[in-house]
């Protein structure tokens, strides 16, 4: 992998400018079998699910919503959200809105649901 690990602080607003692409996850970090993932978020992903984890969003610069089939949740900066495992939901942003997800390795973000939205595994910046 092209990362040290603890040669020093991350700076989440650097890394975030290293990229452009919405719904493309970076990771920044890695805890036990966890990553931190950065990922800018705008529209609307797709309906999904994790079967076997949770999923954390937490909100570095704008808000965001996540969907339920039954209601919404916005998320704004400084707040963060765990969606259960198991639960179908939908991310959204109206406005460009900037992440730092955390989840175990190897999550593929659209879950089963596949589709051109589905972003590649382990892409450090």
């Amino acid at each position: 992998m092209n990362h040290v690990k603890a040669a020093a602080a991350i700076n989440l607003a650097e890394k975030l400018a290293k990229f452009s692409e919405h719904w493309s996850p970076r990771v920044v970090a890695e805890m036990n079998d966890y990553q931190f993932k950065l990922v800018k978020l705008q529209g609307e992903f797709v309906w999904h699910e994790h079967k076997d984890t949770d999923e954390v969003f937490l909100v570095v610069r704008g808000e965001m919503q996540v969907g339920f089939r039954d209601r919404d949740v916005t998320i704004r900066e400084g707040e963060l959200f765990v969606v259960p495992r198991g639960v179908e939901h939908i991310t959204r942003a109206t406005r460009e809105c900037h992440a730092l997800i955390i989840e175990p390795r190897g999550v593929v973000n659209t879950g089963e649901a596949g589709g051109e939205l589905t972003a590649q595994n382990d892409r450090w910046i």
